[in-house]
């Protein structure tokens, strides 16, 4: 081998070996166990706080050495000249603003860092923090001062085990029977303090637990009557003010806004839409005396404010029944008179089959809508004089006994029976359509004989005199016997009760078009909305208040959540 070659192997070689030795140090993190922490928060009577820390370390076997202890504060009011500090009883005189918590300070130990798998105690003691005292809001005789403190807490990921905590409340009351302190939070030992005097003659609150630990946050607090300090020590929160609050509070501010927009605007769609399909005249509301009987079923649901489309419908199984009309196609709707027409019809009804005189779908709906109109204030005029609540009251009595008479029906053939001779009434429930399927579940339904008017793909097999059709389909379901004897065919409770509804939809999509539309059009018309007229008017306005805080929100530590022992 050339003298070349042997040196650059050997350089490799120096190389990788370097490599082994530089890399486990690289990989070194912060890994340390703390098996004592003794915290003393002392109020003293001048308004400040003394803060006292001791950590126990057991720095673990191949960790990083415990260079710098970083300590949260509950706030940046403290001065680095008020802090003192050593380890295992050596001074540390590295003290400095901490750039790992905010706020906090960090100690550095320098050449006294507690190496792996060695111990040491790290000492660290903070006078005169202010601004730590805040007004309490529990109900006493007289002003209280309170606070609340969070011992510092290292990150979980580098501090772990079990800790011997003690954490100790010194409050300026020299009497003891006016001080109060709060349950803490999220300790694993008793709620409830050891109390006593201190040699000054201070009373204190004590706090100690074997299984705790230095990686959880704790959350201690008292409160004493505010005349034990001097009140300018007591912060007062700001009176409130809205541009603060406003831009403290900005996101949370437009979302509520735009939240408020949109449900000003849904309420307003939905106060329009009912506006739209309350057609009747405000004047029927007037109250009156007495009933008004006598009217049709399709008054009556005029009278209730039943849809349109529903109501429509109605009519057209009404002159289906009297043999005045007949479906000729479903899609597009077609009707189709039949002559020569019965006596005693409506006017709604002769008006009903005109209004398919129109080739337009355009045509038929101004038709209809006409229709309606004159319907809803035939209704209004008939009305006079009589109670609203009493004839709704009186209407939905005889819907139900209506139903009545169906159920009670003990055979299929006389409960269809009963069912043709109320239908105009049963359609009139706001139920129609599920009461009918809960009647007849998957029973039959007999066909009546007018069903081959209203249902253009029904194909009867012979007529009888005095009919268009006579009720004889192939692949009915059962069967039953006319009063002519002709077998009639039947269909389950459900799909009947579809097939009504069908109907109803027909209107909807076929030939109104849009319900609140086609109703609108009927409103403003019956139950016009009242146009704004000007007048005076005067705006009174004004404000003001406040803004009281909680007890003490001073928590050391409570940003805090430092980095072990180093960084």
């Amino acid at each position: 081998m050339s003298q070349m070659r042997k040196k650059i192997f050997s350089l490799l070689i120096g190389l990788f070996l370097l490599a082994l030795i530089v890399s486990p140090v690289l990989a070194q993190d912060y890994s340390f166990a703390v098996t004592a922490e003794t915290v003393t928060v002392t109020i003293t009577p001048n308004g400040t706080a003394t803060i006292d820390y001791s950590y126990s370390f057991n720095n673990n076997a191949g960790a990083h050495p415990i260079d710098y202890v970083d300590i949260g504060m509950p706030n940046n009011v403290f001065l680095l000249s008020n802090i003192t500090a050593d380890v295992n009883g050596t001074a540390i005189t590295d003290i400095q603003y901490s750039t790992v918590v905010s706020p906090g300070l960090t100690l550095g130990l320098g050449s006294n860092a507690i190496p792996a798998g060695g111990s040491g105690t790290v000492h660290c003691q903070v006078v005169r923090v202010i601004d730590v005292l805040y007004p309490g809001t529990a109900k006493e005789s007289e002003p209280y001062a309170s606070f609340q403190f969070s011992p510092n807490w290292f990150d979980s990921k580098y501090a772990s085990g079990a800790a011997n905590v003690t954490v100790t409340i010194i409050l300026p009351d020299p009497n003891g029977n006016e001080t109060r302190f709060y349950p803490p939070k999220n300790w694993p030992g008793a709620a409830g303090p050891q109390a006593g005097f201190t040699q000054d003659n201070l009373v204190f609150y004590r706090w100690q637990a074997t299984n705790a630990d230095a990686h959880t946050q704790y959350t201690f607090g008292a409160s004493f009557p505010a005349r034990l300090v001097p009140a300018d020590e007591i912060v007062q929160p700001p009176p409130f003010d809205l541009f603060t609050w406003i831009g403290e509070h900005i996101a949370w501010f437009w979302i509520g806004f735009f939240l408020l927009i949109l449900l000003v605007i849904y309420r307003s769609q939905l106060w329009t839409r009912k506006q739209q399909m309350e057609y009747l005249p405000p004047k029927i509301s007037i109250e009156g005396h007495g009933i008004k009987r006598g009217l049709t079923a399709v008054e009556a649901a005029i009278l209730m404010e039943q849809p349109l489309d529903k109501i429509l419908t109605m009519i057209l199984f009404s002159v289906v029944k009297k043999n005045a009309a007949k479906v000729v196609t479903r899609d597009p709707l077609k009707i189709e008179a039949i002559t020569p027409q019965p006596e005693g019809l409506q006017v709604y009804e002769t008006d009903f089959i005109k209004a398919f005189d129109s080739p337009l779908p355009v045509g038929q709906r101004q038709a209809l809508q006409n229709l309606m109109i004159a319907v809803v204030q035939s209704v209004a005029e008939k009305m006079k004089g009589f109670s609203l609540k009493e004839t709704v009251a009186y209407y939905q009595d005889m819907i139900k006994r209506a139903w009545d008479e169906v159920e009670a029906a003990g055979t299929p053939d006389v409960k269809s029976q009963k069912y043709d001779e109320y239908m105009g009434w049963t359609m009139v429930d706001h139920d129609y359509d599920d009461h009918t399927r809960r009647v007849f579940g998957s029973g039959p339904v007999f066909l009546p004989l007018w069903w081959g008017n209203y249902d253009p793909g029904f194909h009867p097999a012979s007529m009888t005199s005095g009919s268009t059709v006579s009720p004889v389909s192939t692949g009915s379901i059962g069967g039953g016997r006319s009063s002519s004897g002709t077998s009639l065919p039947t269909l389950p409770g459900g799909s009947f009760a579809a097939s009504i509804v069908n109907g109803v939809q027909t209107f909807s999509s076929g030939v109104i078009g849009d319900v609140t539309g086609f109703t609108g059009g009927v409103t403003s018309k019956t139950h016009p909305a009242p146009v704004a007229t000007p007048s005076s008017s005067s705006y009174h306005g004004g404000g003001g208040g406040g803004h009281s805080c909680a007890c003490a929100c001073a928590c050391a530590g409570c940003a805090c959540a430092c980095a072990g022992g180093g960084r």
